[in-house]
Formats: C-alpha cells, structure tokens, sequence
C-alpha cells in the first residue's frame, strides 16, 4: 500500500494564526487540490493529520470542524481526488494527550487503521512539530514551505535531513516523477 499524511493548515489550506473556524474560511493553496487528485489517480493513498486545537478553545466545535472537512472533500473530489481519511486531534497545548503534534498518536492511529507501518510513508507538514510526529512515528518527514514552512526554515532546528519543497504541487511532482531524497 502506498500511503502519504499530509497536515492540513499550511500544506493543503492556507492557514491564519486566527484558526480557520468556518467553511467560508478554508481556502486551498494553489495547486494543493490538483496535487492530491495526481496522488489519487497515481494510487497512493491520501490521509490528513491536523492538530485542531480550536475545539478546545472554544472557537468552534466538532460539527463545524465536519462541515469545514466537507468543503475541503467536496473541493479535492470535484478535482478528481480522493481524501482516505481525516485524523484530527482536538486538544489544545495542556492537554495532556498522545494525539497532538509533535507526539506521534495521530500517526500511530493511521498505521493501525491501515494496517502499514509507516517506515516508507511521506509526512508532509509546514511546522517543526509536524516533522517531529514524523520522526516519532518512524514515518519520513517532509516540509514545505508554505503555511508555516518559511518560519520553520528560519527557526532551522530539526530539519536535518528532511527534504524541503516549495509546496504539495512541488512535493507530488518529485514523488511522482522519481522519489525524493533529504536535504534541508
């Protein structure tokens, strides 16, 4: 099975330090949604781990969070794509919880749903913790640049390694035309 976990703020959507709360804020980054639909008709399987901490906050709740999911899935099918499955960690920072990035829990979930291991799955993410999950889960990390990616980039720690793109477009064209390899 050829499976890739993509985070979902910064990597397929444009994300904003207010949360997007809404349907009517989502907006897909350019090239992101004809980026999965190249992933689905290539048979790899696509699946979304997002940290949604704005459940804990109080700033929306887990049906508005379904009908931003809605938008998101009508948008990739409409382009011919297909989302496997959203896994979504609701907690905020103090929580306490294994599902929140950095820690591995959401990507454990995946592998256990699709029975994998997920020593050759792509973990595309913009922030340190998304590359952390990765690393913790024993998946392959993989950071872009929009969203949070330049920040990251800046920051500089962790990236050792880690193969860097400009975004999901740029990612999808290297996996599908002849892998990646690290580098950051």
């Amino acid at each position: 099975m050829r499976l890739v976990i993509l985070d979902r703020d910064g990597v397929i959507n444009e994300d904003s330090d207010l949360y997007i709360k809404t349907p009517e804020e989502w907006r897909p980054i350019p090239g992101s949604l004809e980026a999965i639909a190249r992933l689905t008709h290539a048979g790899i399987q696509v699946v979304v781990a997002t940290n949604q901490s704005g459940i804990a906050r109080g700033l929306f709740n887990v049906d508005t969070l379904g009908r931003i999911h809605n938008r998101m899935l009508d948008e990739i099918h409409h382009r011919g794509g297909e989302i496997e499955a959203i896994f979504f960690c609701p907690h905020g920072p103090g929580d306490g919880c294994l599902c929140r990035k950095p820690l591995p829990g959401l990507l454990y979930d995946i592998a256990a749903r699709f029975k994998t291991s997920l020593n050759s799955t792509y973990a595309v993410g913009d922030a340190r913790r998304d590359i952390e999950a990765a690393r913790a889960a024993q998946a392959l990390p993989v950071l872009v640049r929009t969203g949070k990616g330049m920040r990251t980039i800046i920051e500089g720690e962790g990236l050792a390694g880690v193969p860097v793109y400009d975004d999901l477009a740029a990612f999808t064209d290297a996996v599908l035309s002849h892998g990646i390899s690290g580098g950051a």
